[in-house]
């Protein structure tokens, strides 16, 4: 059976299977990413950003299909899946909006006479390879500004998105780039390292655990690669003081269960003062307990399947072993086929496993700390460093605790409010990089130096 497959887990059913590619297949599409990328990159701004565009029209235009395509592939509520293609048709329009800016020469002051400008040019044949969790938004916060760049893309998606993957690749045949500038790869890991390899290749982008981003690194870096590492996160949610509990645990649970619980910057360590703790913990175990778990296509569904049996089956076994090693399970806990209850545990150390382990589904861990200070220490206290999320209302506070937290992103008093100008990225084992923003245009580009003497 092929790697790629539409395997609903919801119901355990194969829906599809795609054929991996050939050496011969992969052969010609390398070749035709690096002739697409001689025209695309001649071809003005303006231009290319028209065809950007039409990328994003052609997202809202195929809405529906589109979010019924990774409700099947990976089990995301339909309303979610709605909303991720909404966000990847907004990420695309921003960088068309944007294209002039972020290709703009950068004037710069010199100590002689003359100028000196800093130029930016692509850099030709870039490999990105994409997770399960958010098909369509991963995908587009890579591709469009590189596209509008220049560069052209070959995309190696999650085995288990192979129908995605095709629809992405349709809309930019569909807006009008030139062929091959925009590819799919259903390919296997052994012809993602040939590709990465191949000196027409100028970069890789890999979003996804940290054991494939170390894999692709060590790949890039033996031919002396760019390489652009999105990984994971175990990101806090500290509540330091509020004047709205119910509001305040209302964004927990919204963060937490998120995707399912499957999103690398969602909060996944609530860190709470004693004198909200036991409030804090009362109402978020009744929130995730009241949580509607079901049918990824009802209407009335907060929380589907695991993208996987394989991941319900990790997922228990953290919770299982964390349990073992004294942590006390408040509520949750259970697995029925790729389904996993909203659990919530306590009473966790540092001595236990999930202590420092990543819970990529609706497990949440709450702490309960003394002061400020405690806070930002166990907040710190992990090897990872994506999002982080503050809530206080004292603004003083607010700032003293972002400028003492180690992560690329800090949210003050609010959850889920990622959006197309925002630069997006992690420090420490979370990864290397940015992406969203114009930062995202600065990671696969030549920022040539132009000196004209006086």
């Amino acid at each position: 059976m092929s790697d790629y497959a539409v395997v609903n887990p919801a119901t355990g059913e194969t829906l599809a299977t795609y054929p991996t590619l050939t050496d011969e297949e992969l052969a010609a599409k390398l070749a035709g990413a690096d002739e697409a990328y001689r025209t695309w990159r001649a071809t003005p701004v303006a231009e290319r950003a028209a065809r950007i565009r039409r990328v994003a029209e052609l997202y809202r235009e195929r809405r529906d299909a589109l979010a019924e395509t990774i409700v099947r592939e990976m089990g995301k509520p339909l309303a979610a899946a709605l909303g991720e293609v909404d966000f990847a048709a907004d990420i695309t329009e921003f960088y068309a909006d944007n294209a002039e800016r972020i290709t703009a020469d950068q004037p710069l002051d010199i100590l002689g006479e003359g100028t000196a400008v800093v130029r930016k040019a692509p850099l030709g044949v870039l490999l990105g390879i994409m997770p399960w969790n958010f098909p369509y938004y991963q995908v587009a916060r890579f591709a469009a500004p590189n596209l509008v760049l220049g560069n052209t893309i070959l995309l190696k998606h999650a085995p288990q998105c192979p129908e995605s993957a095709a629809a992405i690749e349709a809309l930019h045949v569909d807006a009008g780039l030139p062929v091959g500038a925009y590819l799919n790869l259903y390919a296997t890991n052994e012809q993602a390292a040939t590709v990465i390899a191949d000196p027409r290749v100028q970069g890789v982008s890999v979003t996804g655990s940290e054991r494939a981003g170390a894999a692709v690194a060590e790949a890039a870096g033996r031919s002396l690669k760019k390489v652009a590492l999105e990984l994971g996160g175990s990101d806090p949610f500290i509540v330091l003081s509020t004047d709205d509990l119910d509001a305040t645990v209302a964004a927990a649970v919204e963060g937490r269960l998120d995707n399912n619980g499957q999103s690398c910057n969602a909060p996944k360590r609530f860190i709470v003062t004693d004198g909200l703790y036991e409030s804090f913990l009362e109402k978020f175990t009744a929130a995730m307990e009241a949580t509607v778990m079901g049918d990824p296509f009802a209407d009335d569904t907060e929380l589907g399947p695991l993208s996987s049996l394989v991941a319900a089956e990790r997922l228990q076994e953290q919770i299982d072993r964390a349990v073992a090693q004294g942590a006390r399970l408040v509520t949750g806990g259970t697995r029925e086929g790729a389904y996993v209850s909203p659990t919530v545990l306590t009473d966790v150390t540092p001595e236990m496993d999930v202590y420092r382990e990543e819970l990529f589904g609706p497990a949440g861990v709450v702490y309960r700390v003394a002061d400020e200070a405690e806070a930002v220490h166990v907040a710190n206290d992990t090897s990872f460093g994506l999002g982080s999320y503050v809530f206080t209302t004292d603004p003083a506070q607010a700032e003293r605790v972002a400028d003492g937290i180690d992560a690329g992103m800090v949210y003050i008093n609010c959850v889920l409010a990622d959006s197309p100008e925002l630069p997006f990225g992690g420090v420490k084992r979370s990864g290397t990089s940015r992406e969203m923003g114009l930062l995202a245009a600065d990671e696969f580009v030549n920022k040539k130096l132009v000196r004209i003497a006086g």
